[in-house]
């Protein structure tokens, strides 16, 4: 068995099983026609229940064979311009090249002497993005494995600096459409179960400032503290932007963490026509940034930063066998002095080769390109009178709903649009997403493919009034 470790001795066989598993992959892609292939967890699951993982194939190519069947087949399909359901983007090649080397080489980013010259690359970027924010020269931060996560250690960071002597008086304000890792990370920071204030939003889906102020002045008088405000720039439902500066005064009267949630929006960090949309973001404390979001980047490669680097101590802690304190005086960089995890992927290289072969200015025309795209989607569905489209794009998602003429009843109309995308599920001719605005049933678009056409939108726009149709029609007969 020692033939299959990664080592001097086997590297033609690395080279040509790698090669093998490429071009397999290589094939699918240039043969996909549909995102999906509409296949149900009852139809799959008997095929994987029926492997024996104790019974190994013992080739490469038998394997790629029984993976074509149980998940290359099935599998959803980002890259396709009909995929437009949530935050997952089509991926540049040079970051594939990045997950590639990452991998085989397998270096731990905890600490310098797991990592080398991925410590220093890591630091690089986070030095990069936080120059592109504007956080100033005392900044710093640390790649993590997602906008959950981000959200955490930023809102970790917010506990410790409020220096509360009870976690039960925190408060953390955030917007009534923002990310649920907010109220996911208030509970595990062990803070009440009202912690997080619902502040609530405009037409607009934005914060309402007047409404923050409020609730902080009612915090104060209430002898509470508020621990941090989180603004969200690119909201997961409608990709909308809080009022970033506007937010940042407010966080400095009431000497608040300024938390910003740029999961979505961190794409503008690159933007060549829209950076303006995040002007006030320079003046957060901490910022969560989501690379596989936005930067055309695989799952995953996200980082947290923040304004004043001291405060990343309270995620920090010594151990002899791993960073000691001495190595601090020795100025020798170990990264899980800031991180949440141990054990961390060199998820940096992806971003690296990317930038390094793209440039930031292309990873930024591909995003306003779909910025782009979601205005044209916005004018089509505010001009069929078929849809309600509920407010236009800040970034590029789109909420709708399917309004048939001839039908009242908005339950109906639930049913209507839930039908719709489940049947368009099923066919696999193209995915989209599904959310609730003010109780009743919506359709999302998250257009975060270059390659996506205002044809397509069009044409999945069509798709969507004939299932939503045909279950209405359906709907008669039974009830006739």
């Amino acid at each position: 068995m020692r033939s299959h470790l990664l080592n001097d001795t086997t590297a033609e066989r690395y080279r040509s099983s790698v090669t093998e598993g490429i071009e397999r992959v290589a094939a699918k892609l240039a043969a996909t026609d549909r995102p999906f292939t509409g296949v149900t967890v009852d139809a799959l699951a008997p095929a994987i229940d029926a492997i024996d993982l104790d019974k190994p194939l013992l080739d490469t190519a038998a394997v790629l064979d029984e993976l074509e069947d149980v998940y290359l087949r099935d599998a959803i399909y980002f890259h396709h311009p009909r995929y437009l359901a949530h935050l997952n983007c089509p991926v540049v090649i040079p970051a594939v090249l990045g997950e590639a080397i990452l991998s085989a080489v397998n270096s731990s980013l905890d600490t310098w002497d797991q990592s080398a010259g991925g410590t220093l690359i890591e630091r690089k970027l986070i030095d990069w993005t936080t120059a592109r924010i504007g956080l100033g020269e005392n900044a710093d931060g640390v790649f993590t494995s997602g906008g959950t996560q981000s959200n955490l250690q930023a809102l970790l960071l917010a506990r410790e600096e409020a220096k509360s002597d009870s976690f039960a008086e925190l408060r953390i304000f955030a917007s009534e459409v923002s990310h649920f890792s907010v109220k996911k990370s208030a509970k595990l920071l062990g803070l009440s179960q009202d912690a997080v204030v619902s502040i609530p939003v405009g037409h607009d889906k934005r914060m309402q400032t007047v409404a923050l102020a409020h609730e902080l002045e009612r915090c104060r008088k209430d002898g509470l503290v508020p621990m941090a405000v989180v603004a969200t720039a690119g909201t997961t439902d409608f990709g909308s932007i809080d009022p970033l500066p506007e937010i940042a005064e407010l966080c400095e009267q009431f000497d608040t963490w300024m938390h910003v949630d740029a999961a979505y929006g961190c794409g503008l960090l690159a933007s060549v026509k829209y950076r303006g949309r995040i002007d006030g973001i320079e003046r957060a404390d901490s910022v969560t940034v989501d690379y596989h979001k936005s930067f055309f980047q695989p799952v995953s490669s996200s980082a947290v930063l923040v304004r004043d680097a001291s405060t990343l101590r309270h995620a920090t802690y010594h151990a002899e066998y791993l960073n000691p304190k001495r190595m601090v005086q020795e100025r020798i960089p170990n990264q899980v002095d800031k991180s949440l995890q141990t054990t961390r992927r060199f998820d940096a290289l992806k971003l690296w080769m990317t930038l390094r072969t793209m440039g930031a200015d292309g990873i930024g025309q591909l995003f306003d390109e779909v910025c782009d795209l979601a205005v044209e989607g916005w004018q089509l569905l505010a001009a069929d009178p078929r849809f309600d489209v509920v407010v236009e794009p800040t970034l590029s998602t789109l909420v709708f709903r399917y309004i048939p003429a001839a039908v009242t009843d908005p339950a109906e109309i639930d049913r209507a649009n839930l039908y719709a995308r489940k049947a368009l599920f099923a066919s696999g001719d193209a995915v989209v997403a599904g959310t609730k605005v003010q109780g009743r049933h919506y359709l999302k678009f998250t257009l975060l493919n270059p390659e996506t056409t205002a044809e397509d939108i069009a044409a999945v726009l069509d798709l969507i009034a004939g299932h939503a149709e045909q279950y209405l029609g359906e709907s008669l007969d039974r009830a006739s």
